[in-house]
């Protein structure tokens, strides 16, 4: 006999403390459900496929102050010694750098502006024939630029390319048929034939409404800034990276490299807010959950000391110790349980606003359900020892309390 009638109207005439510890629980459920989903969703969202060999890859800056050298055919030189490097595998002049947080992205048209047609947002890095390689990124369909394709020049103005490699991702958005091959995008008002679409490539920024749109332009500009891409053989990167610098001013002096930094180390300072976001939801949850367990086994050890001669009086009429016990983790259930039920309404309430404000996705059931059965749980698990104590009380004691 569960005597629910009984620790109904015991807890009824003993209402704040059972109220703030309903409060408490439905907090606890409804931030803490949130709060793991969206961790969840921050530790998939750290841990995606790229299509990048990030471990192999690494980029560094040139600044070139010298005016005796053409940027130009100096680019071509550097390139030819990079690739020649023991331990590289391939390596190319890029004019953004994927994962970096740091790049260009422009719309892409079906047909040429000013005219109105479909317009995709997509990530464009100018570089030449050695990209892909350097990337480490696979072909799917059609080939790659030829040599004669990729257009080199000193001036800004000279935009004469005329074809494009995309991802499937955009090639499919721009043409959902899957009929992107040897079709014509805009790039503004220049024409750009589709020439190959490679395997999955994110752009530079992961955050970006479309990080799997990304085209690579046949287009080197001579500048007197400009960054590098390199791949080494795998394990022998680091010992690559120690002799760039040298390497770089041996083939031409006035100039200056810096950043030299893995694609890696790139990535995780792009992500830095969200690991240090994951971080403090962990701490989050961890002191609602242990504040919501001392609460329980706190309110437990008053309604003890409040009801000592009862349960004494009890005792000595013959209620067994498992009696005593099973009153208490029933009238904690009790609260619980209604605690729940408020803190799963409040959870999908929570979600829906972060989903308004935050761009979050809706929060599933399973979380609260999830974190419902942990409450649950840890409740009766925090009260089970008061429970213990209180059916430990000796009848004798207990009736000369007053």
């Amino acid at each position: 006999m569960l005597e629910i009638k009984s620790i109904f109207h015991a807890l009824c005439r003993s209402k704040v403390g059972a109220i703030l510890l309903l409060i408490q629980i439905a907090i606890t459920t409804a931030i803490v459900s949130n709060a793991a989903f969206i961790i969840q969703d921050r530790i998939a969202f750290l841990n995606q496929e790229t299509g990048y060999p990030e471990q192999d890859l690494f980029k560094f800056n040139v600044m070139t102050f010298g005016k005796d050298v053409d940027a130009s055919q100096q680019f071509e030189l550097d390139e030819a010694m990079l690739r020649a490097l023991p331990g590289v595998e391939s390596a190319a002049q890029s004019s953004s750098i994927p994962l970096s947080g740091s790049g260009s992205a422009s719309g892409f048209n079906l047909k040429p502006a000013p005219q109105e047609s479909k317009n995709v947002r997509t990530a464009y890095f100018f570089i030449d024939e050695h990209g892909l390689d350097t990337y480490g990124v696979k072909l799917i369909a059609g080939r790659n630029f030829t040599e004669a394709e990729v257009l080199i020049t000193n001036s800004p103005t000279d935009r004469t390319t005329n074809v494009t490699v995309v991802t499937g991702a955009l090639a499919n958005e721009l043409f959902p048929k899957g009929d992107g091959l040897g079709k014509t995008v805009y790039f503004g008002d220049l024409p750009l034939q589709i020439i190959g679409i490679t395997a999955p490539m994110k752009g530079p920024w992961l955050k970006d409404s479309h990080p799997n749109n990304v085209a690579l332009i046949p287009y080197i500009q001579g500048k007197t800034y400009a960054q590098f891409a390199v791949r080494t053989k795998p394990g022998q990167r680091a010992a690559v990276m120690k002799q760039i610098e040298n390497a770089m001013l041996n083939n031409y002096s006035k100039r200056v490299i810096n950043n030299i930094k893995g694609l890696d180390e790139l990535k995780d300072q792009y992500m830095a807010a969200d690991k240090l976001m994951m971080r403090m939801l962990i701490v989050l949850i961890t002191i609602l959950v242990l504040v919501t367990a001392l609460g329980i086994f706190g309110l437990t050890l008053f309604n003890i000391n409040k009801r000592t001669k009862q349960i004494g009086t009890r005792r000595a009429l013959g209620a067994r110790k498992s009696a005593i016990v099973n009153y208490f983790l029933v009238e904690n259930a009790l609260i619980c349980i209604a605690g729940l039920f408020l803190g799963a309404i409040s959870a999908l309430l929570l979600g829906q606003l972060l989903m308004q404000h935050f761009s979050i996705a809706a929060l599933p059931s399973s979380y609260i359900a999830v974190t419902a059965v942990m409450v649950f749980t840890m409740s009766l698990l925090a009260v089970f020892g008061p429970a213990k104590r209180a059916a430990n009380i000796s009848p004798s004691i207990a009736t000369r309390t007053i």
